[in-house]
C-alpha cells in the first residue's frame, strides 16, 4: 500500500500528465474503468494499474477490478489521498493505468470495402479529438487520423473526451501531405469542410468511399486543402458566429453519411 504523495512510483506517474514526459517516455495515462476496459480489449499494453479499493464502488470498477490478473500488469494499491494525487482532474473513480503508448502508422490502417474516413489538420485542442473519435465511433466511422498534429493523440483529455473510444477505432498521426498522398492512394472522395465552400454539406454524394476534413477552429483548413479533386463543403451558418466548433461539424457531416449510406442498404 503506498500511502504518501511523495512516493517515487507516485512521481513518476504525475509526470505523465505532460506531453513531454509521455513522449519521452512512450507511455500514457488512462483514467477510469470504461477508458481502461476498452483499452485492454483493444490489445493495449498495460504496464501498471494503480488501485484505490475504497474508491471502486461501481460493478464496472469492480468487473475490471477481477480481469486485471489477466493483463500482466503490475498492480499497486494506494490510499485514498496517494489516488486523488494521482487522477486527472476532479475524477476518482480508483483505478489508473500505464500503458505503452499505441504506435499506429498509416500502413497499418486496413479500410473496409468502403470506407468513411476522418481527417483532423492541426486540431489543437485534446478534448476536440476526443470528441470527434466519440462521433466517429458512433456514426461508424473506418478511421481518424491527424494531420500535423499539434499535440499528442493520447493526451489524457483527448482519452476521457473519446469515452476511451480513442483505443477502439483506428487512429494514427502524419505528415499532412502524407495523408493526403494516402487518401488519394485508396481512392477516396475527399471532402473539406471550410468557411467559404461552395457546395451546401448536403449535396454531395457520400454512400462511396469518403474522407472528411476538417482543421482547426482558429485557422480553418490549409491551402493543401484545395484541387479539382477535392470538394469544399460548406455548413448553413444564420446567426452571428461563422463556424461551428469542429466536433460538432463532424458529427453533422458523419451522420449525414450515414443517412445518405442507410438510404442505400
Amino acid at each position: 500500500m503506498i500511502t504518501s504523495p511523495k512516493n517515487p512510483r507516485v512521481k513518476d506517474v504525475v509526470r505523465l500528465r505532460h506531453g513531454r514526459h509521455r513522449s519521452r517516455q512512450g507511455r500514457i495515462l488512462i483514467d477510469g474503468a470504461r477508458e481502461l476496459s476498452r483499452a485492454i480489449g483493444a490489445g493495449v499494453r498495460l504496464l501498471e494499474v494503480f488501485v484505490c479499493e475504497e474508491l471502486c464502488t461501481s460493478d464496472e470498477e469492480r468487473g475490471l477490478l477481477a480481469r486485471l490478473p489477466d493483463c500482466n500488469a503490475e498492480r499497486l494499491h494506494v490510499s485514498r489521498q496517494v489516488f486523488e494525487k494521482l487522477a486527472f482532474g476532479d475524477r476518482a473513480e480508483g483505478l489508473l493505468g500505464v500503458a505503452e503508448t499505441p504506435q499506429t502508422t498509416l500502413d497499418d490502417i486496413a479500410l473496409p470495402e468502403n470506407p468513411l474516413v476522418v481527417v483532423l489538420e492541426r486540431v489543437e485542442k485534446p478534448g476536440n479529438l476526443g470528441a470527434v473519435l466519440r462521433t466517429a465511433d458512433g456514426a461508424g466511422v473506418s478511421a481518424v487520423v491527424v494531420a500535423d498534429a499539434a499535440g499528442d493523440l493520447y493526451n489524457p483529455n483527448a482519452i476521457r473526451a473519446s469515452l476511451g473510444t480513442i483505443f477502439t477505432m483506428p487512429v494514427c498521426a502524419a505528415e499532412r501531405a502524407e495523408v493526403l498522398a494516402w487518401l488519394r492512394r485508396h481512392q477516396l472522395s475527399i471532402v473539406a469542410a471550410r468557411v467559404d465552400g461552395s457546395v451546401p454539406y448536403t449535396k454531395p454524394d457520400y454512400r462511396g468511399p469518403t474522407a472528411f476534413v476538417l482543421g482547426s477552429e482558429a485557422k480553418g483548413l490549409s491551402g493543401a486543402w484545395t484541387g479539382n479533386d477535392i470538394i469544399a463543403v460548406r455548413l448553413p451558418m444564420l446567426g452571428a458566429a461563422d463556424s461551428l466548433n469542429v466536433s460538432a461539424t463532424a458529427a453533422v457531416l458523419c451522420y449525414e453519411a450515414l443517412r445518405q449510406r442507410a438510404r442505400q442498404m
